[in-house]
């Protein structure tokens, strides 16, 4: 489920010119575009994190092809389908708000349609035994993987708690060493994602959760985006994708089909349909209604804007990229609005 904000040096090195208008502006699509749209089927990038793997729950069922929608779903690791989205591969990606932001500064403008979750827990801060709030992180020296989404929620959580970050001393760790990590002597505490967030709890006795995402809702959104020109050449097909992201997600949180999603779900990536569920209990899936009161604009996290207003500041002062982008243009809610 990796959730990264670093992309490829590639994608990071041109720097996207922010505009001054702040509304997404969806270019004019070319003739190819025009042309090919009635026969290629719409390439989607899915990866492993619940809140995209729910999408199997559709495919699975057929929804999308009795919605008359033509798509193909195409598995990546996280990485890659970002990589693979910003080499023009796919017309569409499932991204969090804050590395749409990276692809922008890079030049590959997406623009956000849908949130398909914001992270509940599954993103955590785990500390040694006689830690127990963020409180007493202060002194500490904690390990994170620097300029990915849990550095994010630890930044976020110490700045809530008047922790200056200069406070910590982070040690920088790739996140699936970060369970060999914690069990060393001289780190107090990890930010770190499921499942390897388990993986450390078992590692270090005594070690404890004391803050995750469900600490902070909004503050970690998973998106659709989509290539400009081809959503402007396809916002009818757009439309019954949502629609039937909208039916996924109730059927999911249908306690009648719940575990029959759980199974659909953990079959794709391989994981025990028990021990998923913690995943997806982890993941605050958002129908069309909850996306519309997510997309109308904001400054708190229970909107889109202002939640991706605190990661681009983020992405500025950890040098993910040198100037903030222009949120507002990467953001588009007009689709969600048509929808009755």
């Amino acid at each position: 489920m990796i959730k990264n904000i670093y992309l490829s040096a590639s994608v990071c090195l041109a720097l996207f010119a922010s505009g001054c208008d702040n509304t997404a502006k969806i270019p004019e699509p070319t003739d190819r575009v025009k042309s090919s749209v009635s026969s290629k089927p719409i390439l989607i990038g899915y990866s492993d994190w619940p809140g995209f793997v729910a999408w199997q729950v559709a495919i699975d069922k057929g929804w999308l092809k009795e919605a008359g929608v033509n798509a193909e779903f195409k598995w990546f690791d996280y990485s890659a389908s970002l990589s693979a989205f910003a080499s023009n591969q796919l017309d569409a990606v499932f991204v969090t708000n804050g590395d749409n932001l990276v692809t922008g500064s890079g030049g590959t403008k997406g623009v956000m349609i849908l949130a398909t979750d914001y992270s509940a827990g599954n993103d955590v801060i785990i500390a040694k035994n006689g830690i127990n709030t963020i409180d007493e992180l202060k002194g500490k020296t904690i390990a994170t993987e620097k300029g990915l989404v849990d550095h994010l929620l630890l930044s976020t959580a110490l700045d809530d708690a008047k922790i200056n970050l200069a406070d910590v001393k982070l040690v920088n760790t790739m996140t699936n060493e970060l369970p060999q990590v914690f069990a060393t002597p001289d780190i107090n505490a990890i930010a770190v994602w499921q499942p390897v967030a388990n993986q450390a709890l078992k590692a270090v006795a005594g070690s404890k959760v004391i803050y995750t995402s469900k600490d902070k809702p909004g503050l970690i959104y998973d998106t659709l985006t989509v290539n400009p020109a081809h959503l402007e050449a396809n916002k009818e097909q757009w439309i019954k994708v949502l629609q039937v992201w909208d039916k996924t997600v109730k059927f999911i949180n249908d306690p009648a089909t719940r575990e029959e999603a759980a199974q659909i779900m953990s079959k794709r990536v391989g994981v025990d349909t028990k021990a998923y569920m913690q995943f997806i209990d982890g993941t605050h899936l958002l129908d069309i209604e909850a996306n519309k009161k997510v997309f109308s604009k904001g400054t708190g996290f229970d909107s889109i804007y202002g939640s991706s207003y605190h990661v681009n500041e983020f992405n500025v002062k950890n040098g993910v990229y040198t100037t903030k982008m222009d949120v507002d243009s990467v953001i588009y809610p007009a689709l969600l609005e048509q929808i009755k």
